[in-house]
């Protein structure tokens, strides 16, 4: 799995599937790639919704890449 901070913007999550629990509420995603919130003021968290672009969300890029059996 691989995940991009993005420079003032989401954290991309690459992969095959991703399992999303939020307190009791669990979502399954079959995609080769979500965006998850970072700056806290989506109106769909956990997703990124673009709205750290109208408030002006900064921090700094990077990337973390983790490796399965």
């Amino acid at each position: 799995m691989r995940l991009e901070f993005v420079e003032n913007g989401p954290i991309r999550l690459e992969g095959k599937r991703f399992r999303i629990r939020l307190g009791e509420k669990e979502e399954v995603r079959e995609r080769p790639r979500i965006s998850l919130c970072r700056c806290g003021a989506s109106a769909n968290k956990p997703f990124c919704d673009g709205t750290h672009k109208q408030v002006g969300f900064q921090a700094p890029g990077g990337v973390l890449e983790v490796e399965g059996d």
